[in-house]
């Protein structure tokens, strides 16, 4: 029964809005457990509760209830009465009710089903390279995907719905046009690399590192970026991700590889970047649609900007390549501190996305990119995809995956049903990089701060513009609150060409 009086209506719905984000917490920790730990054998029956959990949640987002509660509240007379932030939480909870009222309950929790046991069924075909194995999954998810994107409509091209979904307002004609600029200056910058005589040295690098000693440096970095462990943990998992239950309880995985330093480490950086932006959105969100960051795109500006424009750079270097040689004692004692800089900076194609550097990381997805674009527009079929992936990566890096768990099955995003969320990771480089360009002017002692260790101003300064605010500003407007103009892939091509310029003597 739903109370008369606005002050009894805004109580009672943000009550309603709190259970659901009950719900949502109590999946999350399930879909954590999935990933670093369940036994094999619980997987389905486990898979089988996310989604009467999942169907629970989904039936609140759309009953009347919820639909008289958004009626009202949109009355003139009502949304002149709402604040800033229960305005937001309004639109948000409409744009959720548009979409899901759409989507027949038991269709969606088929399909939570479906993409639980997917991604175990991942884990598997990727470590024995047996793309058959989960092409039934993945056939299922793209058609299921399809279908709901007929259901909740979409102008232009289909691909839209999804891409809207994790960048609200992106669209294919945008990202055709800022991927287009970026790759037109990116290829020509690494053929000037690949042409240049002057190559770090990187041996050093392909040592036998004890896995013990890489978690105690994780975890030592990720102390110094500021991330509360009072308000997280750190795992191992086959492939890092980061899980924000609320800001009290923000977890992130890693992967170990016992011969490459550098991949728990970056690895580790990049998820904490994502779990500092959770753990200090403002409490004031806590319960409500607004307590999650604004738009993927942004959420790996940050994982991107600490991984890559921090973690990567001469001053952070200068300042914890000694923790480096103490906690790996003997193994870079006869290595300068200049080339371990650039040695982690190598630019070379590669395989593998999240081992990637700065400058083709960005091509690795524009593949994923384009892939998902076809598949949607129906161009190719799942079937397709392995030899459409070895052709791209042909033609995107000068090379090709010798079996598809190097290839087509190396990330997770697709078992969970994740499409519209890779070109999120371009995004978040250029947005990153817009960013660098202001923190450098409102800090002008950046290098400094970094160079010394103390990173928590840097942290605060973007809980400042960025965190604190979660989904109460549009990406649009963060980008352009901070910087004071839109999205501008100009600065990231800056960037490169300085970084690299100076690393390859170009």
């Amino acid at each position: 029964m739903i109370s008369s009086g606005f002050e009894s209506k805004m109580k009672d719905f943000k009550l309603y809005l709190k259970k659901m984000k009950s719900y949502e917490e109590a999946i999350g920790l399930i879909y954590w457990d999935m990933r670093t730990g369940a036994p094999k054998k619980g997987i389905a029956n486990r898979s089988e509760v996310v989604g009467m959990l999942s169907g629970e949640q989904f039936k609140m987002s759309v009953s009347n209830e919820m639909g008289e509660w958004l009626g009202y509240f949109s009355e003139a007379e009502q949304d002149a009465r709402l604040s800033r932030m229960d305005r937001k939480i309004v639109a948000e909870c409409q744009k959720e009710y548009d979409r899901s009222k759409k989507i027949p309950q038991q269709k969606y929790e088929d399909y939570v089903v479906l993409t639980s046991q997917a991604e175990s069924v991942w884990e598997e075909a990727k470590d024995a390279s047996d793309f058959a194995k989960f092409q039934p999954y993945l056939e299922k998810i793209v058609a299921t995907n399809l279908e709901f994107i007929e259901l909740w409509g979409y102008e232009g091209h289909k691909y839209n719905t999804l891409l809207d979904m994790y960048e609200p307002g992106m669209t294919v004609n945008k990202l055709d046009q800022v991927f287009g600029a970026l790759r037109e200056k990116v290829v020509p910058l690494l053929n000037a690399i690949k042409a240049s005589p002057v190559k770090p040295a990187t041996a050093f690098l392909r040592q036998s590192f004890d896995k013990e000693q890489q978690k105690k440096f994780s975890l030592f970095i990720l102390g110094e970026m500021g991330y509360d462990f009072e308000a997280g943990r750190l795992d191992e998992t086959v492939h890092p991700f980061a899980t924000g239950l609320s800001p009290g309880d923000v977890r992130i995985t890693t992967r170990y590889l016992m011969d490459d330093v550098n991949s728990a480490l970056f690895g580790t950086i990049h998820e904490g970047g994502h779990a500092l932006y959770e753990q200090n959105i403002s409490p004031e969100y806590i319960g409500t649609p607004l307590c999650t960051g604004t738009s993927m795109g942004i959420h790996e500006s940050q994982s991107r900007f600490w991984e890559n424009m921090i973690g990567r750079s001469r001053p952070f270097w200068n300042r914890y390549y000694k923790d480096v040689q103490k906690h790996y004692p003997g193994q870079f004692d006869a290595v300068s501190v200049e080339d371990f800089y650039r040695g982690t900076n190598e630019v070379k194609p590669s395989l593998i996305r999240i081992e990637a550097d700065e400058l083709t990381y960005n091509l690795h997805i524009m593949v994923r990119y384009e892939l998902e674009k076809e598949l949607f527009s129906e161009a190719i079929s799942v079937a397709d995809l392995p030899e459409a992936w070895n052709e791209k990566y042909r033609d995107y890096l000068g090379i090709a995956p010798s079996h598809h768990g190097e290839g087509v099955l190396q990330d997770v995003h697709w078992a969970g049903g994740a499409f519209g969320y890779f070109p999120s990771y371009a995004l978040g480089n250029m947005y990153a990089a817009q960013m660098m360009r202001t923190i450098r002017k409102e800090l002008p002692h950046f290098d400094e701060l970094v160079q010394a260790g103390n990173l928590l101003p840097i942290k605060d300064w973007l809980a400042l513009k960025v965190y604190r605010h979660g989904k109460l500003l549009t990406p649009t407007e963060i980008i352009t609150d901070v910087t004071g103009e839109e999205l501008n892939p100009d600065y990231l091509v800056e960037y490169f060409t300085e970084k690299y310029g100076d690393i390859y003597q170009l």
